[in-house]
C-alpha cells in the first residue's frame, strides 16, 4: 500500500507541476496577445473613410461567444465565458474556472460611390481578456479592449480655371483603447451587480492635403489629439428560473459620460505657390472632447440548457456633446456634429445536446441581426446607418488534459449606407479562442 501511495503522491506531482507550467504559458501567452493587441490597435483597425467623424468607428466590445450572436451581451450569464459587456456576469463564473479570452479578426470591405466601386481588406488582434472568481459570489475580470478605431486614406479632384486641377488628400490614423478591471457581485438571490473601470488612452491624427497643377497657395490642415483619461461602466443582472428547465435572464448597464480632458491641436499651413514659403498658424483647445452617457438593457432565455435566446438595446447620449471644428477661420468646439445612438441586436445559441457522446452534438451553434443608427452628421445631414447579421460556431477543444476550451469561429456582415454617401458592404471573420482552466481544483488521494 504505501508503494502504491507513493506512486499516487508523484502522480500528483507531476500533474501539479504540468499545470504549474501550463499557467505560466497562457500567462505568457495572454501577456504577448496584450502586447500585440496595443501595437496592433497603435496601427488602426478601420480603412472607413467614416472613421474621420467624431472619435472614430465605434468598436465591438463583445468577445467571442457574443460575436457570434451579433454582439449581445448584457443579459449573457455563461461561466465558461467571459463577457465584458455586463460585468454583472462576473459572478457567474465558477469556482475552479480561469478563463483567457482572446480574438482577431479579417475583414474585406466594398465600397460604393454612385457607379464606382472599390475594395479593402485588413486583419488585426481584437481583444484579450480574462476572468476567474476571487471569492464566494464575487467574479473578477480584466485586459484590453478597443473603443474606437480612425483609419482612412483617400483623394478627391475639382477643376477650376483659378486654381487648375485641385486634389485634396484626406487621412487620419489612431484610436482609443481601454485597459479594464472589473468585479461582479452576487448580492442576494436572483441579482448580480458590477463594475468594470478603465484606463482610457490613445491619439487621433487627421490630415488634409491639397496639391494643385496651378502655381496658387495651398492651406494644409492637420489635426491631433491624445486622451488619456477613464471610463467606468455599471451593471446588474436579474436572473430567475421559470420552472425546471427555462431560466430567464434581465441585464442592465449604465456607463458614465464625462469630458477627457484633452488638448485638441490644429496646424494651417499656408504654403505659397510661387515662392514656396510656408506659414504655419496652430490652434488649441482645451476639454476639447467627451464621452457620452450610455444606457444599455437586455434580456435573454435559456431552454433547457440546449436553447438560448437573447436580444438587446443600446442608447448613447451623444447630442450633448461638442466636437472641435474649424469654420470661418476659426477652430473652437462646435454642437449639432454629434447625434443620439440608437442600437437593437438579438441573437440565438443552440447546442444539440450538452450530455452527449457525439462530438458535434456538443457544438454551438449561433444567429444574430443588429441594426444601429449613426452618432455623428456629415454636412449637417445625419451619417450611415448599420444592418448587421452573423452566424457562428462554437468547436470544443478536447484533448488529454482539457475538454472545457472552446475554439469560437463566427462570420458577420455590415452594412453602412445612408443617401448621397459612400455605401460599405464589409464581411468579417471573428476568430477567438477561450482557454478554460481548472486552476483552482484541489486533488485528493483517497
Amino acid at each position: 500500500m504505501n508503494y502504491e501511495l507513493r506512486i499516487m503522491n508523484n502522480f500528483v506531482t507531476l500533474q501539479a507541476e504540468l499545470k504549474k507550467q501550463m499557467k505560466k504559458s497562457i500567462i505568457a501567452s495572454f501577456l504577448l496577445m496584450t502586447t500585440a493587441v496595443s501595437g496592433v490597435w497603435a496601427q488602426g483597425g478601420t480603412k472607413s473613410p467614416y472613421s474621420q467623424f467624431g472619435i472614430g468607428t465605434l468598436a465591438d466590445y463583445s468577445q467571442s461567444a457574443g460575436r457570434g450572436m451579433n454582439g449581445v451581451g448584457y443579459a449573457l450569464r455563461e461561466g465558461s465565458q467571459v463577457n465584458t459587456l455586463n460585468p454583472a456576469s462576473y459572478s457567474g463564473v465558477d469556482s475552479l474556472t480561469m478563463l483567457f479570452d482572446m480574438g482577431l479578426s479579417g475583414q474585406f470591405t466594398n465600397y460604393k460611390e454612385n457607379n464606382v466601386r472599390r475594395n479593402a481588406s485588413m486583419a488585426a488582434f481584437e481583444y484579450a481578456v480574462a476572468s476567474f472568481r476571487a471569492w464566494r459570489g464575487i467574479g473578477v475580470s480584466f485586459g484590453v479592449l478597443p473603443y474606437s478605431t480612425v483609419g482612412y486614406d483617400y483623394k478627391t479632384t475639382t477643376r477650376s480655371d483659378v486654381t487648375g486641377t485641385m486634389t485634396e488628400t484626406y487621412t487620419g490614423s489612431g484610436g482609443l483603447h481601454q485597459l479594464f478591471l472589473g468585479v461582479g457581485a452576487h448580492v442576494f438571490g436572483p441579482l448580480s451587480v458590477g463594475v468594470n473601470a478603465a484606463y482610457l488612452w490613445g491619439s487621433i491624427d487627421r490630415s488634409v492635403t491639397p496639391s494643385s497643377s496651378a502655381a496658387s497657395n495651398t492651406l494644409t490642415k492637420k489635426y491631433y489629439t491624445s486622451i488619456n483619461s477613464y471610463k467606468l461602466d455599471f451593471g446588474a443582472q436579474w436572473q430567475q428560473k421559470v420552472n425546471s428547465h427555462d431560466i430567464l435572464t434581465l441585464g442592465a448597464v449604465f456607463g458614465l459620460g464625462h469630458k477627457l480632458n484633452n488638448t485638441a491641436e490644429m496646424s494651417i499651413y499656408n504654403t505659397n505657390g510661387a515662392s514656396s514659403k510656408t506659414d504655419t498658424t496652430t490652434f488649441r483647445l482645451s476639454d476639447a472632447m467627451a464621452i457620452p452617457m450610455s444606457f444599455g438593457g437586455g434580456v435573454s432565455y435559456s431552454h433547457g440548457g440546449k436553447l438560448l435566446v437573447a436580444a438587446d438595446f443600446t442608447f448613447d447620449k451623444w447630442s450633448d456633446l461638442k466636437m472641435p471644428g474649424y469654420s470661418n477661420g476659426t477652430y473652437k468646439k462646435q454642437s449639432g456634429l454629434l447625434k443620439d445612438r440608437y442600437k437593437v441586436a438579438a441573437g440565438l445559441d443552440w447546442q444539440p445536446n450538452p450530455l452527449g457522446r457525439k462530438y458535434l452534438e456538443h457544438v454551438h451553434y449561433r444567429l444574430g441581426v443588429g441594426y444601429a443608427t449613426p452618432y455623428y452628421k456629415i454636412n449637417g445631414q445625419d451619417g450611415p446607418k448599420e444592418l448587421s447579421a452573423s452566424i457562428g460556431l462554437a468547436l470544443p477543444i478536447v484533448n488529454g488534459y482539457n475538454n472545457r476550451s472552446v475554439l469560437n469561429i463566427s462570420g458577420q456582415w455590415v452594412r453602412s449606407a445612408a443617401d448621397g454617401f459612400i455605401t460599405e458592404n464589409t464581411f468579417r471573420i471573428n476568430v477567438g479562442i477561450t482557454f478554460n482552466e481548472r486552476w483552482f481544483m484541489k486533488w485528493k488521494v483517497d
